[in-house]
């Protein structure tokens, strides 16, 4: 593994390793037990766009960034399983139950989690999610097969699951559909560019980075204020309604996080922002009265930038500098 991934975040191994392609190496390497030639193949997702389904097991721990159809059987009681899924930013996901075979009265467990939630954080937060936590819940074992397909609010999902029989399991299949205002969105990459839009919509956006990064945010646009009415609230950002804010922590779920700036009032940037944390988020809130944006831009510190320099940091788990 190159140096630049060997970084500080410890709430879940299996999705640190899937985030940092750990995750894709072992598809890749199991595709090829298949076909050898996959492994010529610098783009698995390109190869399998044609149209062949892609398929293999799946473990009880797992993480997954591909379409295809996945199977799990118990070769042993599997008491403690899950399966993080995650897709593109700008896509849904979908879970369709294929097979399932469980015994749902001799304890055996099969859910859906609209999310992600880890160590008992979720992502997104209860604040940011359109449904109460216990609808996020889809339980198998209360609604069968009368919900066979699933479709998450965002591009992270996943699946509880506990077998005690070996030979039984179940066949799911993975399909993704575009989202045109993706909303709460858990990068996939260190490094990339992004646009959050919220259109007469009361509710609140994350972008969720697993990695301790440089933030530049390019674009701030804030419907309810113009060059004649920029005043400043006795209560800050959050007195206003409609601002940014830009959260760094060690956990997955926001609420949770530290805040470390407030924006708002529009600008056209670049304003950059050092954030060493294991988690950082860009959060837009809005008041659902007019149309928000922020186009921003991250990076992954490299080890060098990680130092701490004096006088300047945040809490002791976090270095964030302007």
């Amino acid at each position: 593994m190159a140096p630049a991934f060997k970084l500080r975040c410890h709430f879940i191994l299996i999705c640190l390793m899937a985030l940092r392609g750990e995750s894709r190496y072992l598809e890749l390497r199991e595709a090829a037990d298949q076909d050898p030639f996959l492994l010529f193949s610098a783009n698995l997702k390109r190869e399998l766009a044609g149209g062949q389904l892609y398929r293999r097991a799946l473990r009880c721990l797992d993480m997954l960034s591909l379409q295809g159809q996945f199977t799990f059987t118990a070769d042993r009681p599997q008491l403690h399983c899950a399966a993080f899924f995650i897709a593109e930013p700008e896509e849904f996901i979908t879970i369709h139950y294929d097979l399932v075979s469980i015994d749902c009265e001799g304890g055996d467990v099969l859910k859906v989690f609209d999310g992600w939630i880890l160590k008992g954080e979720k992502f997104p937060s209860s604040q940011d999610h359109p449904l109460p936590t216990t609808e996020r819940y889809i339980d198998f074992c209360e609604s069968g097969l009368s919900r066979r397909s699933i479709r998450s609010s965002q591009n992270v999902a996943m699946v509880f699951f506990r077998v005690h029989e070996p030979g039984n399991g179940f066949t799911l299949t993975i399909k993704t559909d575009p989202n045109l205002f993706p909303c709460n969105v858990i990068s996939q990459t260190p490094n990339g560019r992004f646009t959050l839009v919220v259109p007469h919509q009361h509710r609140n956006c994350s972008f969720s980075i697993i990695y301790p990064v440089v933030i530049k945010i390019s674009d701030l646009t804030l419907g309810h204020l113009n060059g004649l009415q920029l005043k400043k609230s006795s209560a800050g950002c959050g007195g206003i309604g409609d601002f940014v804010e830009l959260l760094g922590g060690t956990g997955l779920d926001p609420s949770k996080m530290t805040p470390l700036a407030d924006l708002c009032y529009p600008f056209r940037g670049p304003a950059q922002m050092k954030i060493g944390c294991d988690n950082t988020v860009v959060r837009l809130v809005s008041s659902g009265k007019h149309i928000n944006r922020v186009t921003f831009e991250y990076r992954q510190l490299e080890p060098y930038e990680m130092e701490n320099p004096s006088g300047n940091s945040i809490q002791e788990f976090c270095l964030s500098s302007l």
